[in-house]
């Protein structure tokens, strides 16, 4: 990967390049206070720019990569104002790696974010009116996906016990049980809808386990999880979108302050007994943050592994010699499902604010600027992968950014990787002439959490 003074001196010129130095990529100011950040709005003007892309209309939906790989082309950063009401967008793999891991890049986002959502969308119908908007705000804030350093550092290092690898991999039969209760009643149909049947409730029913929470719950999980990755989906989120978006986290939330209401009389040795102890410890703050931790927990470990596992098995079916390959040599499993990660992400981008106003590829982006990283288009870039559009399962470089990197790296990436592997070692056990179905592949219209929402397998020729 290219080094940061190697970005600058490939900065690209033109009328809107800065003309002053700024802070240039090859020097790190003093770090600015991020906690809790105000961010300036609006966003800064459009500068001139190419002819812009199409962006997530209904063929990037259906296949995103044409568009990103044109976005590579076309320079390293684009400006466009019709992009949640201005961003940025990064699509070449060294600048997102570069933008994941510096702090000039702000994960605190939210605010700006919710505020954008027209007037008309403040959930007054159920009486709670802008006190519910700051409320959904507020909870968003506090979960550690959208903090930066002390405070993410803070509460990663209080949930590190709960997802350390040996934890996860002792959870491994349990997790082969849960996949026997949904491939099992399958295992004589001559087809099946993998999504519903499979995709969706694993998940769902893997945090229950490690959250130690009643399983019973889990058409709940499910609503709730649903709900919120639409909203957050969404590039202008809807009146509707919001609403929904904050119901479904208000009761989830509601739902863990009963139960850790219960649990603190005891404790248990599960996920959540593991951040009772560090809220006990005073490691997790007793303002909402335990709370907001699991309700985000469970939103993610629920949406982001079903697309894993959707978008995998659509991979490996749509590439038969893969499946072969795969199904004639497990061990290379591991190795298979980096390359699905890298080849068709369930994360397509991710969003920062500018903390510090700084210069890239000749291009000022002023502190409180929203920046996408296209993951999607860095796991795709032919300047840090061979080939990049092959699907190959014996491919060498593994880097794919889909778990984001540096501090934000996905703090459940071994737990969605135990997940697929499970499924797709018991699928090719199963059903060694496993195909897709005609004409029943639905992606689900989200342009940052891709997946399906349908997909219909065959298990016999």
């Amino acid at each position: 990967m290219r080094n940061m003074d190697e970005l600058e001196s490939h900065s690209t010129t033109g009328s809107h390049a800065s003309k002053s130095p700024g802070n240039r990529i090859g020097h790190v100011p003093a770090r600015p206070e991020m906690v809790r950040q105000a961010w300036p709005l609006p966003c800064q003007p459009a500068p001139p720019a190419n002819t812009p892309l199409p962006l997530f209309d209904g063929l990037f939906l259906q296949d995103p990569y044409p568009t990103y790989r044109a976005l590579r082309e076309q320079g390293p950063v684009h400006w466009r104002d019709d992009v949640f009401q201005g961003a940025w967008i990064l699509p070449h793999y060294a600048d997102v790696a570069f933008a994941l891991r510096d702090p000039r890049f702000s994960s605190q986002r939210t605010g700006g974010w919710i505020k954008r959502v027209p007037d008309a969308a403040t959930p007054a119908a159920d009486g709670r009116g802008q006190a519910g908007r700051d409320a959904f705000q507020r909870m968003f804030a506090r979960a550690m996906v959208f903090l930066d350093a002390p405070d993410h550092r803070r509460l990663r290092r209080a949930m590190a016990a709960g997802f350390h690898p040996s934890r996860i991999r002792a959870l491994a039969p349990r997790i082969e049980q849960l996949a026997d209760e949904l491939f099992d009643p399958l295992q004589h149909c001559p087809q099946f809808e993998f999504i519903g049947a499979v995709a969706r409730p694993l998940p769902s029913r893997v945090m229950a386990l490690l959250l130690g929470v009643d399983r019973s719950d889990e058409a709940r999980f499910m609503a709730w999880s649903d709900s919120l990755a639409t909203f957050i989906g969404a590039l202008q989120p809807s009146a509707d979108e919001l609403r929904g978006a904050r119901r479904g986290l208000m009761q989830m939330a509601g739902y863990f302050d009963g139960l850790l209401r219960e649990r603190r009389q005891a404790p248990g040795t599960d996920l959540i007994g593991c951040l009772l102890q560090a809220e006990a410890a005073g490691e997790i703050h007793a303002d909402g943050e335990l709370v907001a931790q699991c309700a985000m927990l469970l939103f993610a470990g629920h949406e982001t592994t079903r697309n894993l596992l959707g978008n995998a098995v659509h991979t490996l079916l749509s590439h038969p010699a893969q499946w072969r390959a795969l199904r004639a040599c497990p061990e290379a499993m591991p190795a298979a499902i980096r390359e699905i990660l890298r080849y068709d992400s369930p994360v397509q981008y991710t969003g920062r604010r500018v903390a510090a106003t700084l210069t890239l590829h000749g291009h000022t982006l002023r502190r409180g600027d929203l920046v996408l990283a296209l993951i999607g288009a860095a796991n795709r870039d032919p300047a840090r992968f061979a080939a990049p559009d092959t699907f190959d399962i014996a491919r060498r470089e593994s880097s794919h950014l889909s778990f984001g990197s540096g501090p934000h790296v996905c703090i459940g990436a071994t737990l969605a990787l135990l997940e697929a592997e499970v499924t797709l070692r018991q699928m090719a056990r199963r059903w060694p002439d496993l195909r897709l179905a005609e004409s029943t592949t639905s992606w689900n219209g989200n342009p940052g959490l891709r997946g399906l929402t349908k997909l219909q397998l065959r298990t016999v020729g």
